[in-house]
């Protein structure tokens, strides 16, 4: 045999032990890709993303598209080492070390339960904002999601019940509760109005002190009570950052005339009831996602723009958006071809 022939025949050899062993060896780390997208004025599995009962609706046109990332690897699907190295070689995708996904101290199954209640809470709160841009008033409640075991208002304050007041003063978000429980010197009781199905009750509690704090141990969330329905469905999607989309398409599906101008929109963003955007992950392949579906302008959270300057594919818009109500002025800014339309550049 040539020295040549050796040589290659070594090399090919190398090369698949190389292979065998990339193969094998799995590594803590994943990959994050672009995702698909939906068009939250369109439907999933033949069921509108957005459908309002109660009040009138609007027709449609174009799309305003939410994003998502997709992942390969975590604690129970590590991904292998040529994986790995062929997503560092991809622009497109993310590799990152498995414990900024999956914290060590929560299994696969607690985050994805964390990502629905995070996708039912940005749901809730996107109506909320929508509405309140659209002047539309709503009540809000206090629900009690649970009670700490061997704190005061373990079994005298029950799951499902609703706070609507604290020592007589008017509950209207959870601040207030804290507040007024905080305004007590442990051992001192508090009296709570609580509706519990159709029965109103005083349930009156005496506070302790944990971590130099007066607490009772109540771990509640706001609810709201909108004057009509508003059902979302997204599928398997989770998480809190489709929020902003989620407010638009409401507000587009509550007004007449399209938002989009017939433009293919994609955007991602958090929001809260007060129609606040706030930052995002996976901005680069979202908007490589976005892109992929056909959209010429992306709704930025002002805290991400720097990042996705960076790496804006070619054809793709940015706009900052820091308000709900700012990205419906830059939309419409848009759509009419004239007007301010603020920019990441």
């Amino acid at each position: 045999m040539s020295r040549r022939a050796l040589t290659l025949l070594v090399s090919a050899f190398l090369v698949l032990a190389l292979g065998i062993v990339g193969a094998l060896s799995k590594v803590p780390y994943v990959v994050l890709s672009p995702g698909p997208t939906e068009n939250t004025l369109g439907d999933v599995d033949k069921k509108p993303v957005i459908a309002v009962s109660g009040r009138e609706t609007y027709p449609t046109t174009g799309a305003l598209r939410l994003v998502t990332v997709a992942y390969q690897g975590g604690p129970t699907a590590k991904i292998d080492l040529l994986t790995a190295l062929r997503g560092w070689l991809d622009p497109t995708v993310a590799v990152v070390p498995e414990e900024t996904i999956f914290a060590p101290d929560r299994s696969p199954e607690q985050v994805e339960e964390e990502n629905t209640v995070e996708m039912t809470n940005s749901q809730d709160d996107a109506t909320a904002a929508a509405l309140g841009e659209l002047k539309i008033p709503y009540t809000t409640v206090v629900s009690v999601l649970s009670t700490e075991k061997d704190k005061p208002a373990a079994g005298k304050i029950l799951k499902g019940d609703e706070i609507t007041s604290v020592d007589g003063k008017p509950v209207t978000k959870i601040e207030v509760v804290g507040e007024a429980v905080r305004a007590h010197k442990p051992g001192e009781p508090v009296t709570f109005g609580v509706t519990r199905g159709e029965q109103k009750l005083d349930v009156t509690v005496q506070t302790a002190e944990s971590k130099g704090a007066t607490v009772v141990g109540v771990s509640m969330q706001a609810r709201y009570k909108f004057p009509f329905e508003v059902d979302i469905n997204v599928g398997d999607v989770g998480g809190p950052s489709a929020g902003l989309m989620f407010s638009l398409g409401i507000v587009d599906k509550l007004t007449p005339g399209p938002l989009t101008g017939g433009k293919q929109i994609a955007g991602t963003g958090t929001i809260n009831p007060v129609g606040e955007v706030g930052p995002i992950g996976g901005i680069a392949q979202k908007m490589v996602g976005a892109r992929n579906a056909g959209a010429t302008v992306f709704l930025t959270p002002a805290d991400n723009c720097a990042e996705a300057l960076k790496g804006a594919p070619d054809g793709l818009r940015l706009v900052k958006a820091e308000t709900l109500h700012g990205a419906v002025q830059a939309l419409e800014a848009l759509s009419r071809g004239k007007g301010a339309v603020p920019s990441c550049g």
